[in-house]
């Protein structure tokens, strides 16, 4: 309804205008415009080896396109953002890296042996392995009425002023669960540009800590084991160190840019204590699919191209669904801010996250997880959008927002959705069981930083309870000693 009164009103404020210059120009200039756009659909034509996906415009960088079954579906970035083609969502002007850049196929540094195979029901059992054949079974043979249906807020990148106060509108203390408890949210965290008194103050109210990566680098997905060991483990480290948050209470990872690692990264994984993954995107698929356990080949195809391809028992991948609605408004999207929707009014967007939530709803309830970027909340009517989806998500009696490590829990051991008013899992937490509180005055740091690929140096602020380090944390000194190549972890199963 809103989306008629909009275009009703739009039609009879152009009509207005034509009568009160006189001029016939302004009959056709909106049809103009259209064929204008679709001369460009036209003439552009979707990649056949690479699929559906987000591509550049070859002439305007604030255009491109998004390909849905070899359709190309033509779509521009906000006013003031222009489209990376290499992380394939619209970013300031001065960070874009305008296209088509020309991509070039991974080199195959593995040999395919001990592949994993598909998954098999009779050996694979909770609670330590989960499979189906398409990923969309619901754990334990639960009905859908009876099955809680997951909602998991998740937050990627470093957390700062620049978003911080926009969690906390979501995160308010107000939004409660079925049982009375906060809702709670998982962070994604990278280190640069990081404020870890905000991070120990979200962590201290039971929301989840995984990590992303120190520095966000691209083409990660290519490296080695070192290099993941230094990006994952030294993430984790820095979380120790500057937000008081202990390794056991971070078991769960995001690649950037949602490229995998191959088997590498799930070797790092599987090595040093990470109970879970999420960085596996699924296509946009008509029923979704639940996590699963990696002892058995992904249930789907790999829109990366750079999953794992080996069987790694008992490590959870908690896949990103693909966010769509029906006939494709607003593309189709793993980060929901990757969906054009900025020029939709808050009831458009509350309307359209309605629809696609209900997609999980009324079939399987596999969790349906929200993930964002800063992007989303730089936008009003997106925010306001979100908020009013929340607040009616909040009124169904069947509906929980709980972190990922809480939605593996229930995975493991499923309870009917009768049964969870007293489940120990997602009670309240307790303050002892918590990261202690941060402090009320925490210490500001400015601190030399010398990227190693650059001979320049910087200064970089942080604010951290603990005390201020020598200099900014990175790769090889996660605890800012000053002494390059200081780190040296060590896997836990060959540990003494």
């Amino acid at each position: 309804m809103a989306r008629f009164l909009r275009i009703f009103y739009s039609s009879v404020l152009l009509i207005v205008l034509c009568v009160h210059f006189g001029t016939v120009r302004c009959q056709d200039e909106r049809p103009r415009k259209a064929k204008a756009d679709e001369k460009k659909t036209e003439d552009f034509e979707c990649p056949t080896s690479t699929g559906n996906g987000n591509y550049a415009d070859p002439v305007m960088c604030k255009r491109f396109y998004q390909c849905v079954d070899g359709f190309p579906y033509v779509n521009r970035c906000p006013s003031g953002l222009h489209f990376d083609d290499i992380s394939k969502y619209c970013t300031f002007k001065n960070e874009a890296r305008c296209g088509p850049i020309a991509s070039t196929p991974a080199p195959v540094t593995e040999e395919p042996t001990d592949l994993a195979v598909k998954c098999d029901l009779e050996k694979c059992q909770l609670p330590y392995c989960f499979c189906s054949k398409d990923g969309t079974l619901i754990p334990g043979n639960l009905d859908p009425e009876d099955t809680p249906q997951m909602i998991l807020l998740t937050f990627d990148g470093a957390v700062n002023l620049n978003n911080y106060d926009h969690y906390r509108k979501v995160l308010n203390h107000k939004r409660k669960n079925p049982n009375g408890c906060e809702i709670r949210g998982t962070f994604f965290i990278s280190h640069e540009y990081s404020n870890y008194h905000m991070i120990q103050e979200l962590a201290s109210e039971g929301h989840e800590m995984g990590t992303e990566t120190i520095s966000l680098q691209h083409g990660l997905e290519n490296k080695g084991y070192e290099e993941w060991v230094g990006e994952m483990v030294g993430m984790r480290d820095i979380l120790k160190h500057l937000s008081n948050i202990s390794k056991s209470d971070v078991v769960g990872m995001r690649a950037p840019f949602l490229k995998p690692g191959r088997n590498t990264q799930y070797k790092v994984l599987e090595e040093f204590g990470y109970i879970f993954d999420s960085s596996i995107g699924v296509p946009a698929l008509p029923i979704p699919v639940w996590p699963y356990t990696l002892d058995y080949k992904i249930p789907h195809e790999c829109k990366s191209g750079t999953c794992p391809t080996k069987s790694f028992p008992g490590v959870w991948e908690v896949p990103l669904n693909t966010h769509y609605v029906e006939g494709f408004e607003g593309g189709h999207c793993p980060y929901l801010d990757q969906c054009v929707l900025h020029n939709h009014d808050a009831d458009d967007v509350f309307e359209w996250l309605q629809e696609d939530f209900l997609r999980y709803y009324d079939q399987n309830r596999a969790p349906y997880m929200m993930p964002f970027h800063t992007n989303w909340f730089s936008i009003k009517e997106l925010e306001k959008g979100l908020h009013k989806f929340l607040a009616w998500a909040e009124t169904l009696d069947d509906v929980w927002f709980v972190t990922t490590t809480q939605a593996l829990t229930w995975i493991t051991d499923p309870k009917p959705a009768s049964q969870l008013s007293n489940y120990e899992p997602w009670a309240c937490d307790r303050k002892e069981t918590l990261p202690p509180k941060p402090c009320k005055l925490p210490n500001k740091c400015a601190l030399s930083f010398k990227r190693p690929e650059l001979n320049v140096t910087d200064t970089r602020y942080l604010e951290t309870c603990m005390e201020c380090p020598r200099q900014y944390p990175w790769l090889d000194d996660a605890t800012g000693s000053g002494v390059l190549g200081k780190d040296n972890y060590v896997p836990d199963n060959v540990r003494k």
